[in-house]
């Protein structure tokens, strides 16, 4: 007995002189004491406006709660991923990476198990919560966008086939350089029911983008230049994430996003296997559940969180413009991350020698 209040004392002595909780030292499991500090932790994400929201809605927070600096890199990259775990020189404590990335980096061993214990997925949907490597800080879709001013006295366009529908919706289109959502695209164009996509039939989705391929004068490659194009009138019709509209909207452009048949992207986080401070890693993505702060990047980006409380704390006038709202939701298709893991690199080659292809 005097032993065990020995070490509680000298636990509590610890904790007191490195300022305990009150100091943003989490409190482990009894005898054991947080590692030290570091001056500061590397997050990977998209970056440009993304990093900047990020920075105000969580980097800020695990600033002031931890006192450890949040340091910020970009862009994502799958490759320099692989390299660092497999050299063992992990430069990133924690990094975004895409949904299909995310299932290739768990079974090539590149991230960190979650720690359950200190991340909370209550409030998430269930599927969420049974991730053992990720933590899904929100959704993205990839939308159809267009120029109202153009369509001011006329049908605006709704869905892909009157994407595709190119008399009565005339003008030049973008659409980004990728298979990636387009595939989708097509086969919703060409009549597939959204629960029927996957497996995608890539000769049907193929010849269907034989018949657009002509009137698109722009394939994007940036976030930024998807918007762009449309308010530099380059095109009248045009495709982005639809945080990338909202934008140019809240900027004043003639912008409008139509949700229907959008597709949706998770925005998974993770550790990358080896990081130094893979502790303070996963305190930094336990920040990425809570619903406060989910709503306080909504608000910046319009990028909701799936934390079922986040939505009491978003900005009403916001609600129009996510994915997630009521209206939206319903209307969209979940990209399977699965399928595209499994099959990416044999579509990305027969993409190159069809965009190659005149």
């Amino acid at each position: 007995m005097t032993m065990q209040r020995s070490r509680r004392k000298a636990v509590a002595q610890l904790l007191s002189l490195s300022g305990g909780v009150a100091l943003g030292v989490p409190r482990l499991a009894f005898g054991q004491a947080a590692p030290p500090k570091p001056a500061s932790i590397v997050v990977n994400a998209a970056g440009g406006a993304v990093n900047k929201s990020l920075r105000e809605a969580f980097f800020s927070e695990f600033e002031k709660r931890y006192g450890i600096k949040v340091i910020d890199t970009s862009p994502t990259d799958f490759g320099k991923l692989r390299a660092m775990v497999q050299s063992g020189n992990v430069e990133w404590s924690v990094m975004e990476i895409n949904e299909a990335d995310a299932e290739r980096a768990v079974k090539l061993n590149l991230l960190e198990p979650l720690d359950m214990s200190v991340i909370n997925m209550a409030g998430h949907p269930k599927e969420l919560q049974d991730n053992k490597y990720v933590v899904t800080r929100g959704i993205y879709s990839t939308v159809l966008g267009y120029r109202t001013d153009v369509f001011a006295n006329r049908p605006r366009p709704t869905g892909w086939a009157e994407f595709w529908d190119v008399k009565k919706f005339p003008g030049p289109r973008a659409l980004r350089s990728s298979p990636v959502d387009n595939l989708e695209f097509a086969l919703l164009a060409d009549g597939v029911k959204p629960n029927q996509i996957y497996p995608i039939d890539l000769d049907r989705a193929f010849r269907k983008m034989d018949q657009i391929k002509p009137h698109v004068s722009v394939w994007w490659t940036t976030g930024a230049q998807s918007a762009q194009v449309l308010i530099d009138k380059e095109v009248v019709l045009g495709t982005a994430w639809h945080g990338r509209f909202y934008t140019a909207i809240k900027d004043g452009a003639p912008i409008a996003i139509d949700f229907n048949e959008g597709i949706i992207h998770r925005t998974p986080f993770g550790i990358p296997r080896g990081a130094k401070d893979a502790y303070w890693g996963q305190r930094f993505l336990a920040l990425l559940t809570e619903p406060q702060l989910q709503a306080k990047y909504a608000n910046l980006m319009s990028y909701p969180g799936l934390h079922q409380d986040s939505i009491k704390y978003t900005d009403p006038a916001m609600i129009p413009f996510l994915p997630t709202s009521a209206n939206n939701l319903s209307r969209q298709v979940w990209s399977n991350a699965g399928w595209w893991n499994d099959n990416a690199d044999a579509v990305q080659e027969r993409w190159s020698r069809w965009m190659l292809a005149r």
